[in-house]
């Protein structure tokens, strides 16, 4: 069983570098090409950043494979022998948060390697190093507290019940959408400074916005993000009478009200048509597969494993399948969003305008530096909005790729 979860694996991690090799090649192929949304110098700084993170990415795919092979080849025996304790709750959190933790150190080069190398050199990042620490020990500190809780529930319902993985994605499911109403209040608690919008003609503009589309919200807060990154971004939180609107102060600076107002706009059509819900519900099937899939693998596995079905062990071997099995089922999320985005773009154009939502997305697309074209295999695995120009083209804008041949429609593709 064990080399059957290897090869599968195995197989993930190889379909996961084909995707980066073609979209490195693709991006290599047309960024010599005209430029699209974008001076010809701006253009190509997008394109060697995609390519830059792509490749970082492909090292952390080798590093997580190596990490995968580590802990069933012994690892997990190695921390089931050396966890001794008479509480099986115990057990099974200090086995559990170990992996995590010991995952956690060996990824952490690639998350400041990502800010402080490639975001800085293309002018995004913002935070220092004593940012990033802090940052990095909150997370911890977080991860431990809420982990433990979370461990400390399902090692009782795997030790009290049969069909506990049945209970265990109720209990997960209900995590998760606790952790939606509460994620901005917990964002701005721990690690943004959030404030209430002081223009008030924008506030009031806001609210009329959203009196249109029936969104109750509890405020509309700018944060400090531009201390950490230069990215442009706005996101509604919460869920109930905790939803929030939160403008990133650098989206502010950048966009004219106008544009703001039809990015949020855009936003809205996601609460107008229930996206957050059928997200949730996408998300609570995926967890009950997950669950059905990993509280039914046979005793085999653990028996090569050499150790017992005991709780830690059954989390632990969920944790190490779970990338596996999210990155299969991330297709079909993705097309979902990307329908989404398309339904959210037209209820943003008729709140705000299509003029300026079209301006907003250009502006985002450069301000953020996001190559505008992808290899539609990478679309197809990693992607959760329709390539920008699509959607400035549905939009009505006129948008066309510049070849060395003259116009070229659709984009060329390898």
């Amino acid at each position: 069983m064990i080399t059957t979860l290897i090869g599968f694996y195995t197989l993930y991690i190889l379909v996961r570098l084909y995707v980066s090799v073609m979209q490195i090649g693709y991006i290599n192929q047309v960024k010599r090409k005209g430029a699209v949304l974008m001076g010809e110098a701006q253009y190509l700084e997008a394109a060697n950043y995609a390519v830059a993170k792509e490749k970082l990415s492909m090292i952390e795919a080798f590093v997580e494979y190596g990490l995968f092979l580590v802990w069933m080849m012994g690892m997990i025996y190695w921390i089931d022998s050396l966890v001794m304790a008479q509480s099986v709750t115990i057990q099974s959190i200090v086995a559990v948060l170990g992996m995590l933790l010991i995952n956690s150190l060996v990824m952490l080069p690639f998350g400041w390697i990502s800010k402080f190398k490639i975001d800085a050199q293309y002018g995004f990042n913002r935070s220092s190093t004593g940012q990033f620490i802090k940052d990095t020990l909150i997370s911890t500190v977080l991860t431990i507290v809420i982990g433990s809780l979370i461990i400390w529930a399902i090692s009782a319902i795997i030790t009290s019940n049969e069909l506990w993985w049945v209970w265990s994605f109720t209990f997960i499911f209900a995590v998760v959408i606790a952790l939606n109403m509460f994620f901005p209040t917990l964002r701005a608690l721990f690690f943004d400074k959030v404030t209430p919008l002081e223009n008030s003609e924008l506030r009031e503009k806001i609210e009329e916005l959203m009196a249109k589309t029936g969104f109750v919200s509890s405020g509309v807060f700018v944060s400090d993000a531009s201390k950490r990154d230069a990215r442009l971004n706005a996101y509604f939180g919460g869920l109930g009478k905790s939803k929030r609107v939160v403008l990133f102060d650098t989206l502010i600076e950048k966009l004219t009200p106008p544009e703001l107002i039809a990015v949020l706009g855009h936003e809205l059509g996601h609460f107008a048509h229930g996206d957050l819900y059928k997200n949730i519900g996408m998300v609570g099937a995926m967890l009950f597969g997950m669950f059905a899939l990993f509280g039914n693998l046979p005793d085999s596995l653990y028996l090569e494993l050499g150790v017992s079905e005991s709780p830690h062990v059954i989390m632990m071997v969920f944790v190490l399948l779970l990338p596996m099995v999210s990155f299969a089922i991330m297709p079909l999320m993705g097309m979902m969003s990307r329908h989404n985005e398309y339904e959210a773009d037209k209820t943003g154009a008729q709140l705000g305008g299509a003029e300026y939502l079209v301006n907003a997305l250009k502006k985002l697309v450069s301000e953020n530096k996001s190559f505008p074209l992808s290899h539609p295999i990478y679309r197809f695995f990693h992607t959760t909005h329709p390539p920008v120009i699509d959607r400035l083209r549905a939009l009505g804008a006129d948008i066309r790729i510049t070849t060395d041949e003259g116009f070229a429609d659709p984009c060329p593709v390898l």
